[in-house]
């Protein structure tokens, strides 16, 4: 039995001790001594957030099957285990061996949220690891990061020593064996950072050389030692011959997500102007229906879930997705497992599947029109017109459902107050379509709920809204309340409910997104006057960033509220994601003449990513 790194009533003493005993099902283990790289795969959030990530799980695996790798997870300890190990002087431990992260040869932490910085940080401090790569010398692991946030690493990347940029399974085998190459030379640490750098997707911040204009923009960006001038995103040309953990992680508690996951696909043909996920996965690609009900069988046989959702970008997009459905619902229905269907377009053949999958009693549908006017959906991009989503509300209704989600976005580009208005009336006709579908008689005393939530729109970097101007915190919360009292105008209300996010997280998260090396600063400050899980609004402290701010000298709205000039060169462009930055700022431009751009089946809007030779945009160009 192996050694735990806190004593038994240290254990118990803590809110859920599981968290940090490691030995799920399927958890690795190997003999240390026969194992040359020791991997420490990290996300910077409660475990029961970083257990539930497929992205975690699939190099967990990849690693794994190779015999001179031993990855290990590591998540952000609670508030209850940070302070036990602050005063107890334990360093933070991998779950797997319950050894000191400090220990490994490389910690791998994915960056999928801005909000999450400050815990990176804890990650560090915890594990007795310089926060600063530029601090780190001798045998100390080699930081690197990943995941959606990497494609503007600028206000992190004084942390880390390395940044892949793309899709794990390309790259990293070669950057194994070239670390195994170095170790043996016994060579410094710079040494190996050099090579690193000429690997496909791998991005050293300490290689470049950054300046600054006198009005506070970007005025060079140039790479050092041989570095590359770009770091092209690393995309997995074929997912049928991709790895995929055949055996997932099986946590010992409840998770967000607790069920078995089967990626269907990658990317998305939709190209909604506000979304960086739809550009940053770009082409897009399937998993033969195969190989996804082979996995299938595979996943469910060997972690005991009772549901599996079928996951991607837009899941109804794929092809196959009847034939894949029929096979599950076939060999698993009767062993009583659950079918999930996140990101489905709302239309007959959804909802026809949707009635298939979901039990008797049927839960609420959800919906995401993201505007309330047909001029921003058009602005947007989004591709769904008013009558699309009232015909789909109609055709749930028909179908049994009476609960509806609707998504929705603040502050988008263009905005007036009558857009904001028409969020509330589109929510309220979609009750009243309810009200027109469905007898009397059938109610049986049962009311329509819509419930409304609203998010408030961040510009995000290699989408066509990077140069525009983000809402200021007082500005969205303006508009969050007329949308409030407008719902409450609504001749419906009673039927409908609303709610909005954070306004003081969505200006963080915004300042985060589009900003610089200059940020680093900011960032240690505020985790050192103790912010910490920032993503959690019961523990998100203003006052405290308020004041790093303010030390700091950060002017929040250069970075916010500011729109970008046209030829401005951003911190970010350096990367080489696969879509064009003439693309994007002619989506831009076609966005403020509210022109729509067709889907990527439809035809090829030439965005760049073509040139990977894979998937939809490829078969169109070609």
């Amino acid at each position: 039995m192996k050694r735990l790194a806190l004593k038994e009533e240290q254990l118990l003493s803590l809110e859920k001790p599981e968290r940090y005993l490691g030995n799920e099902l399927n958890a690795v283990m190997k003999d240390p001594s026969k194992t040359d790289i020791r991997f420490a795969i990290c996300f910077p959030d409660v475990y029961e957030i970083g257990m539930s990530h497929l992205g975690i799980q699939i190099l967990y695996d990849m690693f794994n099957r190779r015999e001179d790798v031993w990855c290990e997870r590591v998540y952000s300890p609670w508030l209850d285990l940070d302070k036990m190990l602050r005063e107890e002087g334990i360093p933070l431990f991998a779950l797997e061996s319950q050894e000191p992260v400090k220990d490994f040869d490389f910690l791998g932490i994915t960056l999928q949220y801005e909000m999450c910085y400050t815990n990176v940080l804890q990650i560090l401090d915890l594990s007795g690891i310089p926060l600063r790569a530029s601090e780190r010398k001798g045998k100390v692991p080699f930081v690197i990061g990943g995941g959606p946030c990497v494609f503007n690493p600028e206000p992190i990347a004084d942390f880390f020593d390395l940044l892949y940029i793309g899709e794990g399974e390309v790259s990293y085998p070669r950057l194994f064996d070239e670390y195994k190459e170095w170790k043996k030379t016994g060579a410094d640490r710079s040494e190996f950072l050099r090579t690193a750098s000429r690997i496909p997707g791998i991005y050293v911040p300490s290689l470049y050389e950054v300046s600054y204009r006198e009005d506070g923009t970007l005025k060079t960006f140039t790479p050092a030692h041989g570095a590359p001038e770009k770091v092209e995103k690393q995309v997995v040309k074929n997912l049928d011959e991709a790895p995929f953990p055949e055996k997932p992680l099986v946590p010992f508690i409840r998770v967000t997500q607790d069920r078995a996951v089967l990626e269907v696909m990658r990317g998305c043909i939709r190209g909604c102007r506000f979304c960086q996920a739809g550009q940053i996965y770009k082409p897009l690609r399937e998993r033969s229906a195969e190989t996804l009900k082979r996995e299938a069988a595979f996943i469910l046989d060997s972690t005991g879930q009772d549901e599996i959702s079928l996951s991607s970008l837009s899941t109804s997009d794929h092809r196959s997705l009847k034939e894949i459905l029929d096979f599950l619902i076939e060999e698993y229905a009767s062993k009583y497992v659950n079918i999930s269907l996140p990101s489905l377009r709302i239309d007959a053949f959804s909802l026809d599947v949707m009635g298939k999958v979901q039990d008797v009693k049927k839960g609420s549908l959800t919906f995401a029109p993201e505007a309330g006017s047909q001029r921003m959906r058009n602005v947007i991009n989004k591709g769904l017109t008013k009558e699309d989503i009232l015909s789909g509300a109609e055709l749930a209704f028909k179908g049994g459902w009476n609960k509806v989600k609707l998504y929705f976005m603040l502050g988008l580009p263009t905005e007036s107050d009558e857009d904001i208005r028409s969020i509330a009336e589109l929510a309220n006709e979609v009750a009243v379509r309810y009200f027109d579908t469905v007898p009397k008689e059938e109610r049986k005393g049962i009311r329509v709920m819509v419930n409304s939530s609203a998010s408030f729109f961040i510009p995000k970097p290699f989408t066509p809204f990077q140069w525009a101007a983000m809402d200021s915190a007082e500005e969205f919360l303006r508009k969050a309340h007329l949308l409030s009292d407008t719902f409450r105008e609504e001749t419906n209300h009673k039927s409908l409910k609303f709610q909005y996010h954070e306004n003081d997280l969505s200006e963080l998260e915004g300042l985060f997104a589009r900003g610089d090396r200059r940020l680093s600063q900011l960032l240690e400050c505020a985790y050192a006057k103790g912010c910490l899980y920032d993503s959690w609004s019961d523990y998100f402290h203003r006052p405290l960033w308020e004041e790093a701010i303010k030390e700091c000298g950060v002017d929040v709205s250069f970075y916010t509220t500011r729109e970008r000039k046209a030829d401005e060169l951003f911190p970010w462009d350096f990367i080489d994601a696969g879509v064009s930055k003439s693309f994007l700022r002619s989506e831009y431009e076609k966005a403020m003449r509210g022109e729509v751009t067709p889907n990527c089946r439809t035809s090829c809007a030439g965005c760049g990513a073509a040139k990977y030779g894979v998937g939809v945009c490829y078969e169109n160009k070609a």
